[in-house]
């Protein structure tokens, strides 16, 4: 006889003898008259994290990043006596060496920036190409036919310089070559600036062509102080480099510059104990851990994370490595987990259920536009999920108990994932968004079964993140999240709604279901700062909302769970963190109170130990 056959034999002898033990407990839960369901660990994948509500930080400031002295532009002659007599018939200027802009556009400017008389050449001439520029020349006003002076013409040559100049590109210039004009055209010959050398200074672990590479990418001919200065505060938001500032010197050859730069590196470890109560009250809701960062394992800017985590009823490990493999931040990330749990809630703690689940994963990321302000990535990802449930009750063994799996209790993922991510950031609001399609694949012993959910389902997942500073130290933070699937799906790839991270009033993942979606709210208002430990207390007032619903199986009810309360944070500079935070369930869920959090009490501590 199969083991499909003998699951109601089973279930009822576990039930009957739960019931003849444990029947005071049974009572108690819903819904009535019917036992509850077994509550069996589930270790999803981890999500990596939308950007924190403290990333609010001021881009750093120009005159902070790059020192630019006077740098000498190309050699000009000087103005002879008989320079302001001499006249020269110019039907039109003829300009080249421009890789930026239209010959045509150049002869523009220069031939509408000399038409009324100046003065002098500075910043009259100079207020003539900024109307220009925003006029936007487009080369159709490029005949002059009249007779000129060598100022003039050298009034000219200096539009040129100034719309460079004007446009960003500080050590490009025009000149006006000797020659004999024909026909009446003269000619102004443009040279642009350039980058011939790199050096940095001040690097010990990190490869000092980690940041030349990158500045070689916002330095090239001709050389333009915008996106200089872009790269420059990419790498300063880069969490290797505590401080950089670049000085431009001249070259070694005319038209050309050295940046010297000046890097400090940022402490590349760090330990973090964690201390919360996010955990399923199935294996013991409070969890303690450690987690130690390296981001600069190599000296490549590759880094490495290790976390550990135990409860009463589980350990898990979890491993991630990223190496950057361009200047243009593409990276590979391999990551690892592994999780032992067993299951210590009342009344089924008496099954002895025990389970390991696994999971590896391999990523390419490539930001396809990076500013500092901004930055759009996509990600492709292979996963492997692997989890097995065994039954210790009058040694049953392996058991499929988890919906999905085999008769060994095994339930086998294989699934590529196509990510995009975006956020746009200033000092006052972060914007963030992320969206992920998830193909199961037949790869590598998929669990594949004739009915119900398997290894075989395509879903998406989105997600979205605002963050505005709405006075001094107060914070509005909203939250949504929706996955979408038209396959009956494993536990392990459901949408989870209850719990601190999602709606706070409930136990974790009071509803699991193959559809979900959940909307949050909260304002992180300052009631107290003790500047003596750089201590900040904030009263966050909160709202969540979330909504499950299946495919195939029934949905469960309630398939929506509300909830609202306060909660308090305290921050103490980037070494501190504690948050606690107590929900109220609006809608109820009739369930027993055993824990904190199934009192919707829930605490978080992150202590950075350096």
């Amino acid at each position: 006889m199969g083991i499909y056959r003998s699951l109601p034999l089973v279930f009822a002898t576990l039930s009957a003898g739960l019931m003849a033990h444990l029947a005071p407990g049974l009572a108690q839960t819903p819904p009535q008259g019917q036992p509850p369901p077994l509550p069996l660990p589930r270790e999803p994948l981890p999500l990596e994290p939308l950007p924190p509500p403290e990333d609010l930080e001021p881009l750093p400031q120009p005159e902070d990043l790059l020192d630019i002295p006077p740098l000498e532009g190309p050699l000009q002659p000087e103005l002879g006596p008989d320079d302001e007599t001499l006249r020269i018939f110019v039907e039109r200027f003829d300009v080249a060496g421009s890789t930026v802009f239209e010959p045509e556009v150049l002869a523009e400017v220069a031939k509408r920036c000399f038409e009324e008389p100046l003065a002098t050449l500075g910043e009259e001439e100079r207020q003539c190409v900024r109307n220009l520029i925003a006029e936007g020349p487009d080369g159709t006003d490029v005949l002059v036919n009249r007779e000129l002076t060598f100022r003039e013409l050298l009034q000219a040559r200096s539009a040129i310089t100034d719309f460079y100049i004007e446009q960003g590109y500080i050590t490009s210039g025009a000149i006006l070559p000797p020659q004999e004009p024909e026909n009446g055209v003269v000619q102004l010959q443009v040279i642009e600036g350039g980058v011939e050398k790199i050096e940095v200074l001040g690097t010990h672990r990190l490869n000092p062509g980690y940041v030349s590479s990158r500045l070689a990418l916002a330095t090239p001919t001709p050389l333009n102080q915008q996106r200089l200065l872009e790269g420059l505060q990419l790498l300063q938001l880069d969490p290797l480099i505590q401080r950089i500032g670049a000085e431009l010197q001249a070259g070694t050859r005319p038209s050309t510059n050295i940046l010297q730069v000046t890097v400090t590196e940022a402490d590349p470890v760090s330990v973090d104990l964690i201390a919360n109560n996010d955990s399923s009250p199935s294996i013991g809701s409070v969890q303690r851990g450690a987690r130690l960062n390296h981001l600069n394992l190599l000296g490549l800017g590759d880094g490495l994370q290790i976390e550990y985590g135990n409860t009463d009823g589980s350990n898990k490990l979890d491993l991630n490595y990223t190496i950057p493999l361009s200047p243009r931040n593409s990276t590979l990330q391999l990551a690892y987990g592994n999780t032992n749990s067993w299951v210590i809630e009342p009344p089924f703690n008496i099954l002895d259920i025990t389970s390991n689940s696994r999971y590896y994963e391999l990523t390419y990321r490539q930001p396809l536009y990076q500013r500092p302000t901004e930055e759009f990535a996509l990600a492709l990802t292979f996963s492997r999920q692997e989890s097995q449930t065994e039954i210790g009750f009058d040694n049953i063994g392996p058991f499929p108990i988890s919906p999905g799996a085999d008769e060994q209790g095994r339930t086998q993922i294989s699934a590529l994932r196509f990510t995009q991510e975006w956020v746009q950031r200033d000092g006052r609001r972060v914007l963030a968004a992320r969206s992920q399609f998830s193909l199961g694949v037949d790869w590598f012993g998929t669990t594949r079964n004739p009915v119900g959910p398997d290894g075989q389902f395509l879903a998406w997942r989105g997600q979205g993140q605002w963050v505005q500073l709405i006075d001094t130290d107060a914070i509005l933070l909203v939250r949504g999240d929706v996955q979408l699937t038209p396959n009956a799906l494993v536990p392990l790839e459901q949408f989870g709604l209850g719990g601190q991270d999602t709606v706070r009033g409930y136990r974790q993942d009071a509803l699991l279901t193959d559809n979900g979606l959940l909307a949050s709210a909260e304002v992180r208002w300052p009631i107290l700062r003790v500047s003596e430990w750089d201590g900040l207390l904030r009263v966050v007032p909160f709202i969540d909302l979330g909504a499950g619903w299946n495919v195939e199986s029934k949905n469960p009810v309630p398939n929506v769970l509300v909830g609202t309360g306060v909660g308090l944070l305290w921050q103490q500079g980037d070494s501190f963190t504690v948050r606690l935070d107590w929900g109220i369930p609006l809608v109820p869920n009739n369930v027993r109170k055993r824990t904190w959090q199934e009192s919707g009490v829930y605490f978080s501590i992150v202590f950075n130990t350096f």
